[in-house]
């Protein structure tokens, strides 16, 4: 009589290690520089970080879709739909000044 105990072990010990020793894709990382500097940029409506630090250090993110939100005070928001891809992407924005 054959017994499956060692099989069975065998079999998840290698299913164990291949899903442990996976490859992590590589991360995408979103830079923003914005005029004014003094932005705020949320990522699906959570803050991120000011556009200042954001256009020095980018934000490493998983890669996928995103809505970017930039607002500042005085100025109209702008909202961009992204489709990050792993490395660095860079976007530049300029807010249009709400008129007196």
């Amino acid at each position: 009589m054959v017994t499956l105990r060692p099989f069975v072990a065998l079999t998840l010990a290698l299913c164990a290690s291949a899903c442990y020793g996976g490859v992590r894709p590589t991360p995408a990382e979103l830079r923003v520089t914005v005029d004014p500097p003094t932005a705020r940029v949320l990522l699906d409506e959570t803050f991120i970080g000011p556009a200042r630090r954001l256009s020095v250090r980018p934000k490493e993110l998983a890669p996928g879709r995103y809505r970017l939100t930039v607002e500042a005070p005085g100025y109209f928001p702008h909202d961009l739909d992204l489709d990050l891809p792993s490395g660095e992407t860079h976007v530049r924005i300029s807010l249009r000044e709400i008129p007196p």
